[in-house]
């Protein structure tokens, strides 16, 4: 079964770093690609009609969480009232790999690893969703699916001499799911996103502090066996402690900030059997 290797944190709230599709452009490909995407459109309707065809053949080479899973049961308990957001409708899926990672796409479409909530309680979990949704509403993830057709499409002579939008293969549209999760975001891009993410459990009535407890999760890992990965990011990107110090300032300014206290998951209690006398 082939599966999306995201080596480490993704698109927006995460920046993934490599996928198992991955190639390498070569000088020729961009000439080709420059000569190709001159005068191209693309709509946001076909934006979002590629994102889908994109995300469904994503969902066939990866694990998806069935609907009795653990971890889509709780992923339902969680967002499973959050059918649309900024009028966009939602849906949700758990990808069973334990990369930590999670993605929003330009139709609506939310993938969350269950890695990332192996590490994550509820509320934090809320708070990286938000922020890929942010992506979303502020057009990031639209723009996103254009550069990364554009890139992966074009250069595979689909459409490298029309302006019209062509028919993806499978194998075409595993490239293109990759490199939509691979778009990099500009610092301005994820500082809009954060304050998204912010605005959207403090909306809902969410803990806003754990807007910060999440970047500082991020913070912790590129200190630890991650961090090799972590300093491949790029520049632009705002650090994680300094996002996660932003959030804390918002917070205080709202008057609500106090330290975070995670969610500890309870078992559930054990029925007592009363023996017969």
């Amino acid at each position: 079964m082939k599966k999306i290797m995201i080596l480490t944190i993704s698109m927006g709230f995460f920046l993934g770093i490599n996928s198992l599709n991955a190639q390498n452009l070569g000088d020729k490909a961009l000439g080709a690609l420059g000569k190709g995407v001159k005068g191209f459109t693309f709509s946001n309707e076909e934006a979002a009609a590629m994102a889908t065809a994109a995300v469904a053949q994503m969902d066939k080479d990866n694990p998806v969480a069935g609907d009795k899973d653990k971890y889509a049961i709780r992923l339902n308990k969680l967002f499973g009232k959050h059918k649309t957001e900024n009028g966009l409708a939602l849906n949700f899926k758990v990808y069973l790999v334990k990369d930590v990672n999670a993605f929003a796409c330009a139709d609506g479409s939310v993938r969350v690893f269950s890695g990332l909530m192996d590490i994550m309680d509820d509320n934090e979990i809320l708070a990286v969703i938000g922020h890929e949704i942010g992506h979303v509403a502020n057009n990031d993830t639209r723009d996103a699916v254009k550069a990364a057709y554009k890139k992966e499409a074009l250069l595979d002579a689909v459409s490298s001499q029309s302006d019209k939008v062509a028919a993806l293969t499978d194998s075409q549209l595993g490239k293109l799911g990759n490199a939509m999760i691979d778009s990099k975001h500009s610092r301005k891009q994820e500082s809009d996103a954060d304050l998204y993410s912010y605005d959207f459990m403090k909306r809902n009535g969410y803990n806003v502090n754990a807007v910060e407890s999440a970047f500082s999760i991020l913070a912790k890992m590129s200190e630890g066996t991650e961090a090799s990965f972590l300093d491949r990011m790029m520049s632009s990107h705002p650090d994680a402690k300094e996002r996660a110090e932003n959030s804390r300032k918002r917070a205080e300014a709202d008057g609500l900030y106090k330290p975070y206290v995670k969610i500890v998951a309870k078992a559930p209690a054990k029925k007592v059997v009363k023996k017969k006398k």
